[in-house]
């Protein structure tokens, strides 16, 4: 069986590429490289440096046959969103089209596709079930919808099946400072730098911070599970920005207490998915506890920027 990731070599797609091949589908990427690395490519993968919006995407498709496209490369940038929504809408909507297009022309069973919480806009301090009204606040989180809208209108038209997944806050190794959960990826840096966290806002903010490899299993999971489904990835933990500075603290060698700055346009205040469809549709729900993955990741940073390999508390555990 063979699957073709679209950022396969970014942060999430990355994840589940590796995954991928360790369950035994053979793993095609097409990856610009704008974001992602060669680095984070395992050598058995068909690589494709392209673009999605290039001809040389469609292509590619055509020679490789792909039995499943799973749809992960993206522009995941809110402030980069409110900055040049016309280059957001370019890469999430025109390009997304183009592979529903490609995947309707050479016959792919089932598009997966990543998709956000920022859909939601500000919902107040609940769980927010899958069926929530949406009202983003930011042209990126427009962007996915609109997405998502395409994905749901190729299925009527073209009988195309798809898995759209809603993700909280991913964080975990390879993660650059860009996107949702990046908070996790700037803490580390600040703290193995010897620098105080910076928090945009008071802090109390809460978000749901989902492990990247527990993402990856939600959509190898998704490729004959919850078929045309609208499925939200989290863990319906909340976690103040202020308690995921502390977190990441216990794990530094030197403690350096936050920062404060005024919050950021579009910044949502509360964020937590409820998970109860998506536990029993993808008879799949988070392996990793917040400690679990935030030690792992801390590690990753640890060896990556070189830094002090003596950090304080980490838990060997896996799940």
């Amino acid at each position: 069986m063979k699957v073709l990731v679209t950022g396969g070599a970014g942060f999430i797609g990355s994840h589940i590429t590796e995954l991928l091949l360790e369950q035994g589908y053979d793993v095609v990427v097409i990856d610009n490289l704008t974001s992602g690395s060669l680095n984070n490519i395992p050598g058995k993968v068909t690589f494709h440096q392209a673009d999605i919006n290039s001809s040389e995407t469609e292509n590619i498709i055509r020679t490789e046959k792909p039995d499943y496209l799973i749809h992960a490369a993206a522009q995941v940038s809110v402030a980069n969103s409110i900055d040049s929504p016309l280059n957001d809408a370019n890469i999430n909507i025109i390009g997304t089209l183009r592979l529903l297009d490609y995947a309707k022309k050479y016959s792919i069973k089932k598009i997966i596709f990543s998709s956000t919480c920022a859909v939601y806009g500000e919902t107040g301090d609940i769980s927010i079930p899958r069926d929530y009204k949406v009202e983003p606040l930011s042209f990126y989180g427009a962007s996915k919808f609109a997405s998502e809208l395409y994905i749901q209108l190729y299925c009527n038209f073209h009988q195309l099946p798809y898995t759209i997944l809603r993700y909280a806050n991913v964080y975990g190794p390879r993660q650059s400072s860009q996107g949702e959960g990046g908070v996790v990826s700037i803490f580390c840096k600040s703290l193995l730098a010897g620098k105080r966290p910076f928090i945009f806002g008071d802090g109390g903010q809460t978000r749901d911070f989902i492990y990247v490899k527990d993402v990856a299993l939600a959509n190898v999971a998704s490729l004959e599970n919850g078929t045309n489904q609208v499925l939200n990835i989290g863990t319906n933990q909340k976690t103040s920005i202020k308690e995921l500075a502390e977190f990441l603290n216990e794990l530094a060698p030197d403690n350096f207490p936050a920062e404060y700055a005024p919050a950021k346009d579009g910044d949502i205040r509360f964020s937590c998915l409820d998970i109860k469809e998506t536990i029993h549709e993808l008879n799949w729900k988070p392996a990793w506890s917040l400690q679990q993955g935030l030690a792992e990741t801390f590690r990753f940073y640890q060896l990556e920027l070189g830094g002090n390999k003596d950090g304080k508390n980490q838990n060997d555990q896996q799940p």
